[in-house]
């Protein structure tokens, strides 16, 4: 038997509707705000995630899924989401149109060959806002109160969000300098990986998660300590933005987020419960990658949340999703002869809206009741014998089990309005 790769996973037709359920709250509250979805191609050039998600990252080092095509082109399958969303918006001229370009991505497929676990897999899905020219942080704040009010609505509401600035390409330098001489002292007790990042990309140690490289680190200069006034002035404004809002949040200055090409803002949202201190999602502001990538100088900011990831927790917390009904009614033949009738009427009752559902498998009178009953409907309707030569069909209501005739003429209208309006 042919399995699926690992680290990818089916949703089946029995789990879809969570998706679905989920989906439609994350559209929900874009829209509120005026985000519009964009969507981006599977693959792009491998060119546009060394220059935009940096080099320097695991990402790149380690996890992107990378080949060449037939026509010698490297391209990647797409590891995040921002890239590919700044480079629709330079290739669409987004830019010359009234800012802010809000734009969200839904059910984003994401690959990243790294060890799968259970709620992170090598492919899953990303819900995604990115907000383009608006370069005061109450963009920040609003992207950061919406994701926690859909979040709570889905029933994640026990959430605290972790907030830091690092600066930005003014103040990060000194900061950096300052940061690799504390290091330079404990080089030899920090782990492979970070003595990598030391020279490359310190800050990244500051996020690391084992035991003898967050010991060092807990002494470490503090990056807020040393923003520039333009820094400290848009984090400053961020929290009280966020205290206008009521936003529970923390400054955590051990936040720097994987990608290099945040500036100012991160965020991470953890968790609390079972699973404490891991991040459900994390985002912050990227306000130069849009001209990196060859655009003008516009600021930006956004974050990327994994829908396996909400699933999880979903179900860590035993938050049920209410399952809708598949059919709503099922349309039973009570002899052959009465097929086509009972198609055609299955077919009208589409037609007025209604999910309803035929015999396929000429299955008996009785199977068909047995069927019917598995497909929890609401109303069964009978097609043929007696009640045909009347001119009439019969009606079961399942939850009652009252049965009534009505006339086949007219037959849709009358079930339509029975089902539709709960009468």
């Amino acid at each position: 038997m042919i399995q699926a790769p690992k680290g990818t996973k089916d949703t089946l037709p029995q789990d879809s509707y969570k998706v679905q359920h989920i989906e439609a709250a994350m559209r929900s509250a874009a829209a509120l705000a005026g985000y519009r979805e964009v969507r981006t191609p599977v693959f792009e050039h491998t060119e546009l995630f060394l220059r935009g998600v940096g080099d320097t990252t695991d990402i790149v080092q380690k996890e992107m899924y990378t080949f060449e095509d037939k026509g010698g082109r490297s391209i990647t399958l797409k590891p995040e989401g921002t890239a590919g969303a700044v480079r629709a918006l330079i290739e669409g001229k987004l830019f010359a149109q009234a800012q802010p370009q809000k734009m969200y991505y839904l059910n984003n497929p994401i690959f990243r060959y790294e060890n799968p676990q259970h709620g992170r897999l090598r492919e899953h899905h990303q819900f995604g806002m990115e907000c383009f020219g608006a370069k005061e942080p109450t963009a920040d704040a609003e992207l950061i109160s919406m994701l926690l009010n859909m979040l709570s609505g889905l029933g994640l509401d026990d959430l605290t969000v972790h907030i830091n600035s690092i600066g930005c390409p003014t103040c990060r330098p000194a900061y950096h300098q300052r940061l690799r001489e504390y290091l330079g002292d404990n080089l030899e007790h920090l782990c492979d990986n970070c003595r990598q990042r030391f020279d490359r990309n310190p800050l990244r140690v500051l996020d690391c998660k084992e035991p003898g490289c967050k010991r060092i680190v807990a002494d470490a200069p503090v990056v807020l300590d040393m923003l520039c006034e333009e820094c400290d002035s848009h984090f400053t404004q961020l929290q009280k933005l966020l205290d206008a809002a009521g936003v529970r949040y923390k400054v955590d200055t051990h936040i720097v987020r994987g990608l290099d090409y945040y500036t100012k803002t991160v965020f991470e949202i953890i968790m609390h419960g079972v699973r404490e201190g891991l991040a459900l999602c994390g985002g912050g502001r990227y306000d130069g990658l849009v001209a990196m990538l060859g655009g003008p100088d516009l600021p930006a900011v956004g974050f990327g949340i994994g829908m396996e990831r909400i699933l999880m927790e979903l179900e860590n917390r035993g938050i049920s999703i209410p399952e809708p009904a598949q059919y709503q009614a099922y349309v039973a033949n009570i002899e052959s002869e009465s097929l086509t009738a009972a198609f055609q009427l299955t077919l009208g009752l589409r037609s007025a809206g209604l999910r309803a559902e035929c015999d396929h498998n000429s299955r008996s009178l009785r199977a068909q009741f047995k069927y019917a009953n598995k497909l929890d409907v609401r109303m069964l309707v009978m097609v043929g014998g007696e009640e045909m030569q009347r001119g009439n069909v019969r009606l079961r209501d399942m939850q009652t089990g009252e049965e009534t005739e009505i006339p086949l003429d007219g037959a849709v209208e009358n079930i339509a309005n029975m089902l539709l309006h709960n009468r």
